[in-house]
C-alpha cells in the first residue's frame, strides 16, 4: 500500500483548486499523509481533510 505525503496545497490544487483561495498559507503548508496516495482522492475527501486542516489550526491558535 503506497503511502505519500504532501502539502495540502497540492491536493487543493488538483482536486479542489477554487478553496485555494480561501486557505492561508500555514494550512496549505500542511504537510498531509495519504495511505493510497492522491490519485485515490475524491472532492469529498479534500473537504474533509481541509475542514481537518483549518481545525487543527485553529486549535493550535487558541494554545499560544
Amino acid at each position: 500500500m503506497p503511502v505519500e505525503t504532501i502539502k495540502l496545497s497540492r491536493i487543493v490544487m488538483k482536486l479542489s483548486p477554487d478553496l485555494y483561495p480561501f486557505l492561508k498559507r500555514s494550512e496549505l503548508d500542511s504537510e498531509i499523509v495519504l495511505v493510497h496516495g492522491i490519485e485515490a482522492l475524491e472532492a469529498d475527501d479534500v473537504l474533509e481533510i481541509v475542514q481537518f486542516s483549518i481545525s487543527e489550526h485553529q486549535k493550535d491558535a487558541f494554545l499560544h
